[in-house]
């Protein structure tokens, strides 16, 4: 199970599109349950995803942070960097659950999300979230 990570993981840093594609099985299934509009079925996909993200990134880096394997499924902690065309910084960190078949990624929970420095503090975050103030 960590093979196919260390595949990604790898094909990801050498911006090798054809190498990241075949980690993935034909009809991959990525879902995003916070964002529940942005899944999608399909190796096509994946492609057009990446090369996307090597054209607007060209230094685009990733790491595994930490993994668990349980059985078929890996949990994955990640964190992609590099830096933009326009020049400003690109940060990605999260949670990616795959489910393993094969040697390839069958499926994926995909909790990653850009980082946003400044965004508040954990009441700023809650009050916004509730639409209500806390006590003083």
């Amino acid at each position: 199970m960590h093979a196919v990570l260390d595949r990604l993981c790898r094909s990801t840093n050498a911006r090798d599109l054809d190498a990241l594609v075949a980690c993935f099985a034909p009809r991959y299934r990525n879902e995003t349950p916070a964002h529940p509009e942005r899944g999608f079925t399909g190796r096509e996909q994946v492609l057009k995803n990446w090369a996307q993200i090597f054209a607007a990134i060209p230094d685009v880096t990733t790491e595994v942070l930490r993994c668990v394997v349980d059985g078929d499924t890996v949990w994955s902690e990640w964190e992609h960097r590099g830096t933009r065309l326009d020049g400003s910084q690109h940060l990605m960190r999260g949670v990616i659950i795959f489910g393993v078949d094969h040697d390839v990624i069958a499926w994926a929970r995909f909790y990653l999300e850009p980082v946003r420095e400044g965004s508040g503090d954990v009441d700023t975050f809650r009050e916004g979230q509730l639409g209500v103030r806390g006590p003083s």
